[in-house]
């Protein structure tokens, strides 16, 4: 590819997909801003005409990431239907299809060691993507009684750590093999045992 400098018709998304594509392949640590200008097909220079340093494209594909996983979460929420119960297992089945059809997103989001507060436009998205399951576990936690009600962020984040934990050991990587378990049946039993534990669905036979 021709290198365009300055003249590239979108150079900031184009870098961003550059740099999605080395994340997949290398880590969010593993390429370097001239790398990604390379792939991108414009000048080292150029990039510093929307990114400082490479810490500021990753949070750029970040951003972006926390902005598609949110409409994805949001989608799987569907506003609490058909069920409060239903709807906030299907937020954790999105969480799983996200990290496994956005690798370079989800990497970048959460291995990457770039603070969600690094912008304030970072931080909106990632609220955004927070706040639905939030919102999932605060409608579901309304059926326990108030004195046992554990607060909705705290539930929330509860079951965030299971969901990237199980995406982390066996939905992603090659670690996954080692277990003879679909990680959707995984993260499905963790979370009816947190459930039970709270009163939300019956106990086992």
């Amino acid at each position: 590819m021709t290198k365009q400098g300055y003249h590239h018709g979108n150079l900031k998304q184009a870098l961003v997909e550059a740099a999605l594509r080395l994340i997949e392949e290398r880590g969010p640590t593993g390429f370097t801003l001239s790398e990604a200008a390379k792939q991108a097909g414009v000048t080292p220079a150029a990039v510093y005409r929307h990114f400082e340093g490479r810490e500021d494209l990753i949070a750029e594909c970040a951003r972006q990431g926390y902005a598609v996983f949110a409409d994805l979460m949001e989608h799987a929420y569907a506003g609490g239907k058909p069920s409060a119960l239903a709807a906030f297992g299907a937020t954790g089945r999105a969480y799983l299809a996200f990290a496994r059809k956005f690798p370079g997103h989800y990497m970048a989001m959460f291995e990457s060691g770039i603070s969600p507060n690094r912008t304030p436009e970072l931080s909106a998205a990632s609220g955004r993507a927070e706040a639905v399951l939030t919102r999932a576990a605060d409608m579901l936690s309304r059926h326990i009684p108030e004195a046992r009600r554990p607060p909705a962020a705290m539930f929330a984040a509860h079951v965030w750590a299971l969901s990237h934990g199980v995406v982390e050991l066996y939905a992603r990587t090659a670690p996954g093999t080692r277990t003879p378990y679909a990680a959707e049946d995984l993260l499905e039993s963790g979370i009816g045992i947190y459930l039970r534990g709270l009163g939300l669905l019956p106990p086992d036979a």
